[in-house]
């Protein structure tokens, strides 16, 4: 049964479903669903910080419902991103329509690049491939290669373009790490191929095969659909990867490991990333929430993660931490006193105004 508390998250693609089908102000269910309704939900169901026993580990870890839990998700949002672009190419949807579609199907990816992440975690060659194909369907397939090789490596460091640094604006923080990233995996996949021995035009080769098999995705959509459907596809693909660096944003924000001698760390520890115990987060993104233990323990798949009392515990959900990031000035009086804290420092002291200082001197 607990493999069946994950089947919440498919409340997402219901309402993108529901939002395409209807049309209109429709489009906007899951926006409303996803950044209204989820972070107030979250709160009243609250957190859950229990974890298995050795056993109950074990059991669940054989439990095959929970791979097709995820894989399923794969032919429900590759779907409904074709018929959005369909619908689209018919010409018949009105402008704020279009716009509408371009949130609801990229949030949508969003989402689906969690399911993404447990895939390319895995040893498997077809979660790989599927993890991939979410991934190109949300134009960032490069992710497949920085996240495994490189941000696991280099997390809470100065090398890693997917941890903030503290005091670093959310608006800062996105130009860095989705052209950082970029440019890891171009650097990673050149030295695996090296290593590998294959060659520059050999389709082995992610450096090649990515931005192909992207080329060749866009020009079918436009012929098949419409110039505009490509443009949609492109523009919702913008709106699903910013969802992801968002969330990287709050996972290791100001958070560091010490560095032993020039260019080497510590191990990944669970203090390196913030966690959340809120359990519809948690189900919503198939157990990313219990962040701390997947950086700790990365081949840990996601019915089993743990949560770390001893970590840095966000002070509310995914969903309601996202919308803060958007504010700064909120996003830095709620957060940087927590990273300060964690460092064993004391925030700055807010200079007084004169007249308080003069009063203070007599």
């Amino acid at each position: 049964m607990r493999a069946l508390w994950y089947l919440a998250a498919y409340l997402i693609p219901a309402t993108a479903i529901l939002g395409i089908y209807l049309g209109g102000w429709w489009l906007l269910a899951t926006p409303i669903f996803l950044f209204a309704l989820t972070p107030v939900m979250d709160q009243i169901i609250g957190t859950d910080d229990e974890n298995l026993d050795a056993a109950g580990e074990s059991s669940e870890k054989g439990n095959r419902t929970y791979d097709w839990v995820v894989r399923g998700w794969v032919p429900i949002q590759i779907a409904v991103l074709t018929a959005g672009l369909w619908l689209v190419g018919q010409g018949d949807a009105a402008p704020g329509e279009i716009v509408g579609m371009i949130f609801t199907i990229g949030m949508l990816g969003g989402i689906g690049i969690n399911v993404a992440h447990e895939l390319m975690h895995r040893k498997d060659k077809t979660d790989k491939a599927l993890a991939e194909i979410l991934m190109t369907s949300v134009s960032y397939t490069h992710f497949c290669v920085e996240h495994v090789h490189g941000h696991h490596k280099n997390v809470a460091t100065l090398n890693d373009p997917a941890t903030a640094r503290l005091g670093e604006s959310l608006y800062r923080f996105l130009p860095r790490s989705i052209f950082g990233g970029m440019r890891s995996y171009w650097e990673i996949e050149g030295r695996l191929a090296a290593r590998k021995g294959y060659g520059r035009f050999d389709l082995r080769n992610r450096r090649l095969r990515y931005p192909l098999v992207w080329a060749l995705v866009l020009a079918t959509i436009a012929l098949a659909f419409s110039p505009l459907a490509a443009v949609v596809f492109v523009a919702q693909s913008v709106v699903g990867f910013t969802l992801l660096e968002i969330i990287n944003y709050l996972e290791h924000y100001g958070l560091q490991r010490k560095e032993l001698r020039p260019g080497r760390y510590e191990r990944v520890q669970p203090q390196h990333s913030w966690n959340s115990a809120h359990l519809l987060s948690r189900l919503y993104l198939f157990g990313l929430p219990r962040h701390s233990d997947h950086h700790y323990m990365a081949s840990r798949p996601y019915p089993i993660l743990r949560h770390h009392a001893e970590a840095p515990q966000l002070p509310a959900g995914y969903a309601t931490m996202f919308l803060v990031a958007m504010v700064p000035p909120l996003w830095r009086s709620i957060m940087d006193h927590r990273v300060l804290a964690l460092r064993g420092e004391q925030p700055p002291r807010r200079p007084l105004p004169a007249a308080e200082a003069q009063a203070q001197a007599a």
